[in-house]
């Protein structure tokens, strides 16, 4: 397993540097000039109904970045004897793959084999982050999909429980800096956590240092020890639909929902961005776009799907 990790960060890597598939702002300009609004349409239609719907895509568009680069390999379906990412452990909790599958069903009807799912899930992201209150931003088109998707490489994405040192080796691996970790993190204003994802921190027996005593009471209340409850949980900020900077105070306040989001604290660097970035929504607002630009360039996919759930 660690030789093939250390193969794909090592691919990973390359993509940044020398990315296979260029990517323009205006690639579909003359092929499939409406696919932008079809696609902001879909999104926005599904989050009228489902306002848990733009902190879905916003992270299934991390997690699909993270193992392969930003190829839709996390869309794709399980099948025969192979595991697809969807199914991994850190991958159970996705949602809403339904909202690409509509956007991809219309694109399709209109521009055939043109529009790839890895450029729909992109592009879906930033239309997340635009109708939960967020900045907009041109989306680098022209991404290809790929056509593996294994389970197994699903330990690769970085945990709720990293610790700084785990967090930017993760993030350098993939050509990120601390300051796209800083930036990045600032995702977590949106959306949902299981009690899984932070139980550990707020045992009792053993809590976490970092966190307040207070706010570790508070979860214990919504996350008992041996509750059986699946759907228990927190919210990631009390302002979880809406994309602003309070992300960064809590974690100033010992109220961070993660190990990892607290442990941005434990690094000058990182800990000045908090800083920065509490105090200033625009500041963190221009530095997200920038990581998440730099982000989804990762790319070495191979097709255009026909189905973002199978390969062609």
């Amino acid at each position: 397993m660690a030789l093939v990790a250390a193969f794909l960060s090592s691919i990973l890597i390359l993509s940044v540097s020398s990315p296979g598939n260029a990517l323009s702002s205006n690639y579909y300009e003359e092929t499939c000039p409406a696919a932008e609004w079809i696609i902001a349409a879909t999104v926005k239609a599904a989050t009228e109904k489902d306002k848990t719907v733009p902190a879905a895509l916003l992270r299934m568009h991390f997690h699909d970045c993270f193992i392969r680069g930003c190829d839709a390999s996390v869309l794709l379906n399980s099948n025969g004897n192979n595991k697809a990412e969807k199914d991994g452990p850190p991958n159970v909790s996705l949602h809403a793959f339904y909202v690409i599958d509509n956007a991809k069903k219309a694109v399709e009807a209109l521009c055939p084999g043109v529009v790839s799912c890895a450029d729909i899930l992109a592009l879906a992201a930033r239309d997340a982050v635009v109708l939960s209150g967020g900045p907009t931003w041109d989306v680098p088109k022209g991404r290809k999909d790929g056509r593996t998707s294994k389970a197994s490489e699903t330990v690769q994405l970085p945990a709720p429980t990293f610790n700084i040192s785990q967090l930017q080796q993760s993030f350098s691996q993939r050509g990120l800096s601390m300051e796209d970790l800083a930036a990045l993190s600032g995702g977590h204003t949106l959306g949902f956590a299981h009690c899984s994802s932070f139980q550990s921190r707020i045992n009792t027996n053993s809590v976490d240092p970092t966190i307040n005593p207070s706010f570790a009471k508070s979860l214990r209340n919504v996350c008992p020890v041996h509750s059986k409850a699946k759907n228990a949980g927190a919210t990631m900020d009390p302002s979880s639909t809406t994309f602003d900077n309070t992300y960064y105070g809590l974690i100033l306040k010992g109220n961070g929902l993660f190990s990892s989001d607290q442990a941005l604290l434990s690094h000058p660097k990182t800990k000045n961005l908090v800083n920065k970035f509490a105090s200033s929504q625009k500041a963190f607002e221009e530095a997200f776009v920038k990581s998440m630009i730099k982000m989804s360039s990762i790319n070495e996919g191979q097709e255009v799907r026909k189905d973002c759930r199978v390969v062609n």
